[in-house]
């Protein structure tokens, strides 16, 4: 297997300035960089992260933890963390957790255990306490974890309040909230509050109907069939943009196609194939530009003291 000292043979120079161009420390000439790159690769020669850590170095990996990257919002967001990240240096290791608490406690384990420099995480269980005793830098995406660890988010109090004002100005009256369950804090529970909040003041009465998240598919359409065969709706706010044309799908089906309906999220993919759909757009390269900042600003100072929360303006999408 080839070593550092063999790069430098091949490079045409020594083994301190490998090491440097590895940790890209110090000054060093684009032809330099190139000449030990292409030396690195003639021999498939692959730095140590985890003897970089021993060493007192960094390991240039970051850790993302997220409940899922198969939908739009957590797929775009991954991307743009991961973008960010690698033009400052840093490769990614995914996990998927699935929400579920032995898969995260697992992914968290094995982070800590490759010695990553940090972790950006939007998934949590409320099974999980390691994160409370954990040394790493860590940021939260749209949940709390434990006291010390910044929560970053879009503005979910005012999204849900945007939302209800375009339903009532399209004329509804009568408008529900359909939501995924959750029990952990997090400030996506804004969004019900801002929902409650507007209904209130306009003198409206609110209609709040859960969508088990772990149901398949299948199970959360036919709950959806139910609530509009059973109640008399005629504006829905639904916290992300699936749900919505689901809810759309199925108000077509029913010939309820007067109801009014409007998601959440905004990602690009939702307004390029689902353009006519009227939504709350959160501002994901704007969130991933922050978190990786406050990431990497607990990463290279100690004595860095990010706020509790930090909250980006979403915008409505009508």
């Amino acid at each position: 297997m080839a070593n550092l000292k063999d790069v430098a043979k091949i490079a045409g120079v020594t083994p301190t300035t490998v090491s440097r161009v590895i940790n890209m420390r110090g000054s060093l000439s684009k032809k330099t960089i190139d000449r030990v790159h292409s030396a690195m690769q003639e021999l498939h020669y692959q730095p140590n992260a985890m003897a970089r850590s021993l060493q007192g170095k960094k390991s240039q990996l970051i850790g993302l933890i997220f409940p899922t990257i198969a939908t739009p919002f957590y797929g775009e967001i991954t991307h743009a963390i991961e973008s960010k990240l690698f033009s400052l240096g840093y490769k990614v290791i995914l996990c998927d957790s699935e929400n579920n608490p032995i898969k995260e406690r697992e992914y968290l384990t094995m982070l800590m255990a490759n010695q990553v420099d940090g972790i950006i995480t939007s998934s949590h269980n409320k099974q999980v306490e390691e994160y409370e005793n954990s040394h790493l830098a860590i940021v939260a995406f749209d949940r709390y974890l434990a006291d010390g660890i910044p929560i970053i988010s879009s503005d979910n109090l005012t999204g849900g309040k945007l939302a209800v004002a375009y339903l009532h100005e399209q004329g509804c009256r009568k408008i529900a909230l359909i939501a995924g369950s959750s029990d952990t804090k997090s400030p996506t529970q804004n969004r019900l509050l801002g929902y409650q909040n507007k209904m209130l003041e306009l003198n409206l009465t609110p209609l709040i109907h859960y969508l088990i998240r772990e149901n398949a598919l299948k199970d959360k359409r036919e709950s959806i069939v139910q609530l509009l065969k059973s109640t008399t709706i005629d504006g829905i706010f639904c916290t992300d943009d699936l749900t919505a044309i689901m809810v759309k799908d199925v108000a077509a089906e029913l010939n309820l196609s007067d109801i009014q309906v409007i998601g959440y999220d905004g990602t690009q993919m939702i307004q390029n194939y689902f353009p006519s759909l009227p939504t709350i757009v959160q501002p994901i390269e704007a969130l991933a530009d922050l978190i990786v900042d406050i990431l990497i600003k607990k990463i290279e100072d100690d004595t860095f003291q990010p706020n509790d929360t930090y909250v980006l303006p979403v915008t409505l999408k009508s």
